[in-house]
């Protein structure tokens, strides 16, 4: 289970820094010259409005309108929490407009109506009709959110869909149909009793209903029971709907022989002894967040033979709606569809069933720290599955398309796949797969500078985020008087302050260090010194000692300075293979350059010995090497002597028969951009290079830092390389999250 803790503070903070909210509006088109503004405003602009008002369907041609979806609420029922107001609600839309965006390229924009009143709210979003291309409503209460869902769906022409009921049933759908698959038995002969006749409750019946489950064999309940024919108390027309008839009074009473059980109700509703009473094989969904209706431990402590699901990300089997609504929207945009509807949503359904059945690719398995394989613990794909944007779209599209809802139908569905594969950020599963695997290493982190602000705040976020244990080397009452600076009192207790001058495992250290430098000019008193005062040697004794499994430093001094403390240790050096690669992350493409730390004029030698470790880097990352040895010349033109020797590693390169792509010497752009590539057709890159050897460390510095300044690039690293240790050594212009970054980096042995 997961060790991840979030404070108030920390929750407060990410959403102020670096600047408040969680996403911004960017334009898509220049505006830097008059022409620019005379086409995008006046006279420019008149154009596409007349086209528009002659031929509304052209909306979907000239405005963002297809690729735009609302996320709106009233602040009724947020979260666990409940009817906080519209105000309140906003972070929650941020949120959810940022995931739309992740996972399915969906623009977004949240609106807050501050309103009650089902008739205004209605309204108000119905008058906003043209703007958006879908509606997905959120937080909205019961009942009021049966009818402005039904009543928008009937007079809006663009999808309308409320993710807490329908978002919930189809990623249930999903999972409930592999279940039933493991356990050998059919919807239409299932047992389901459902527990929690809300919103997601009535959407997740309703659908299974559609998929093939009898009405006479699903049982809701309530606070109050059974929900039956007859009943009055607590009922309305939605529950009404789902009465059966039955003899069965309450929740105990419908389990016992029951095969599926589907909670969206409230923690421990559920006891083993229902449980126990359960069919053979019993499908056990306990959706209730943030704890569920039964732990899956608790339900396998009487039955072995359950299929247990939950809510929650740290047991197997997530139900998860971020599966289902930016897949369900990108499908039904593309095909500028009329509505999200029951074959649409069934569709999504199976897609995502049919998924969870096939082999997992290695990178998800890579990121997971574990093999994933159909069965009783995967019957639904991970939320990070590279497939989950190609797969589910298109069959969502389908299914529209085949139902009438489509008002442009998808001509060639294999280009249309092609363009979901090429529309979603890499870096994104890149950072998320390196975040999963260190949480699984669970490494013991050495942060060596515990006199800075920025590292202890990194070191803090390293534990709260459950990736393992971190130690911090400095003096306990500076650590605590930092700590309380940057308020983080509470974190005083949680980490483990490792000192110098009360180890005691300090003498074993300086005989250690003495055996290696006693012949470089270093005498006892000199050994001691580093030792015992240099916070670098030392954590770096420590992390060879098997005191910790990995080490950050370098966010208060120079990382020459650095280097050269690291190698009284360890043989940080060329001469040993050591080499230092940093990723840049920009605009949805990733680029690694080398060498960025340790070589300063690199021979052709060299230039090969890096590269090698620059694909083991890349692969390390979730990334298929392909090498470009960069220069300012293209395959011997101009002539340098300069340029020589990027022409001369490729040939040895040649010579090792290594099993990555590479070519040289040539240009940046010609590098990095497929369409210069197509006039060197003998090139034997495939694609655009994802790894930049450069001749010097000055000409990595400058690139890395240029790109950092002028284009606002993500920069990670440098990712030190060559140490049969892991260590990471920051910038000393590193933020905390920087700092942290690279923990994760050492976590996952990246440099190794």
């Amino acid at each position: 289970m997961s060790n991840t803790r979030i404070t108030a503070a920390e929750a407060l903070a990410f959403h102020l820094d670096p600047t408040p909210g969680k996403f911004e509006i960017t334009a898509t088109v220049p505006m830097t010259t008059q022409r620019d503004l005379s086409l995008a405003y006046s006279p420019g602009v008149a154009v596409p409005c007349e086209a528009i008002a002659e031929n509304p369907e052209t909306a979907y041609d000239y405005t963002n309108k297809g690729n735009l979806v609302a996320v709106i609420s009233n602040g009724t029922a947020v979260l666990g929490l409940g009817n906080l107001g519209a105000l309140a609600s906003k972070p929650v839309m941020e949120g959810k407009a940022v995931l739309f965006k992740r996972f399915a390229d969906v623009n977004s924009i949240d609106i807050e109506l501050d309103t009650e009143d089902t008739e205004a709210f209605i309204n108000a979003v119905k008058l906003m009709g043209p703007t958006f291309g879908g509606i997905n409503l959120e937080d909205i209460k019961a009942p009021e959110c049966f009818i402005i869902e039904q009543r928008l769906k009937e007079e809006m022409d663009i999808p309308v869909f409320h993710d807490d009921q329908h978002g919930t049933a189809v990623i249930c759908a999903a999972g409930l149909l592999n279940a039933l698959r493991i356990s050998g038995k059919k919807i239409e002969d299932v047992r389901i009793v459902l527990n929690g006749a809300g919103a997601a409750g009535i959407a997740c019946l309703e659908l299974l209903k559609a998929m093939g489950a009898r009405h006479d064999n699903c049982i809701m309940c309530d606070t109050k029971g059974v929900i039956y024919q007859g009943r009055t108390e607590g009922m309305n027309q939605w529950k009404s709907a789902h009465a059966a008839t039955t003899e069965l009074r309450t929740l105990k009473e419908a389990m016992d022989g029951a095969d599926v059980f589907l909670g969206v109700s409230v923690k421990g509703a559920v006891t083993q002894e229902m449980v126990a009473s359960m069919a053979d094989n019993p499908v056990i969904f306990a959706m209730a967040n943030p704890d569920p209706e039964i732990t899956p431990e608790e339900a396998h402590a009487v039955r072995m033979d359950a299929i247990v699901a939950t809510g929650r990300s740290d047991y197997p089997n997530q139900v998860n709606n971020v599966l289902g609504f930016p897949y369900l929207f990108r499908g039904a945009l593309d095909i500028n569809a009329r509505a999200i509807n029951d074959e649409m949503k069934i569709a999504c359904a199976h897609a995502l069933a049919n998924l969870a059945r096939e082999d997992v690719p290695d990178e998800v398995a890579l990121a997971y720290g574990k093999t994933l394989s159909f069965g009783r613990d995967y019957i639904i794909p991970t939320p990070f599955d590279p497939r989950l944007i190609h797969r589910i779209p298109p069959a969502v599209a389908r299914a529209g398309m085949d139902t009438g809802a489509a008002r442009r139908p998808i001509i060639d569905m294999d280009a249309y796949e092609l363009s979901l594969k090429s529309r979603m950020d890499p870096t994104a599963n890149i950072l998320r797969g390196i975040n999963a695997r260190a949480r699984n290493n669970q490494a013991r982190m050495i942060f060596a500078e515990g006199d800075d602000p920025r590292v202890l705040r990194a070191a803090v976020l390293y534990q709260r985020s459950g990736l393992g244990k971190a130690l911090v080397v400095g003096r306990h009452d500076d650590v605590r008087a930092k700590l309380l600076a940057s308020g983080m009192e509470d974190a005083v207790r949680e980490l483990e302050v490792v000192n110098a001058a009360n180890s005691h495992h300090l003498d074993t250290y300086k005989d250690f260090l003495y055996g290696r430098l006693q012949r470089r000019g270093f005498d006892a008193k000199d050994i001691h010194r580093l030792a015992a005062r240099d916070r670098h040697v030392f954590a770096a004794l420590m992390l060879e000692h098997g005191h910790g499994d990995g080490l950050v430093t370098g966010a208060t001094r120079k990382s020459a300075h650095v280097l050269e403390r690291l190698n009284h240790v360890f043989e940080a050096n060329p001469e040993h293979g050591a080499a230092g690669f940093t990723a840049l992350l920009h605009k949805g493409k990733i680029v690694i350059i080398a060498d960025t730390l340790v070589h300063e004029w690199p021979d052709e030698n060299d230039l090969a010995n890096i590269a090698v470790s620059g694909a083991r880097v890349a692969r390390h990352l979730g990334l298929e090497p392909r090498v470009a040895f960069v220069s300012f010349s293209t395959f011997g033109y101009p002539v340098s002597e300069r340029a020589e020797k990027m022409l001369q590693a490729p040939k040895i390169l040649d010579q090792r028969g290594v099993d990555f792509e590479y070519e040289g010497e040539m240009t940046v752009d010609v590098a990095l951009n497929a369409e210069s590539q197509k006039n060197y057709p003998f090139s034997r890159l495939t694609g655009p290079a994802n790894i930049l050897v450069v001749p010097a460390r000055h000409s990595a510095s400058i690139s890395v830092k240029l790109m950092q300044e002028m284009a606002g690039a993500t920069v990670i690293g440098p990712i030190l390389t060559g140490l049969d240790k892991s260590i990471q050594i920051c910038s000393s212009t590193s933020t905390a999250n920087d700092i942290l970054n690279m923990a994760i980096l050492a976590a996952c042995k990246v440099g190794e």
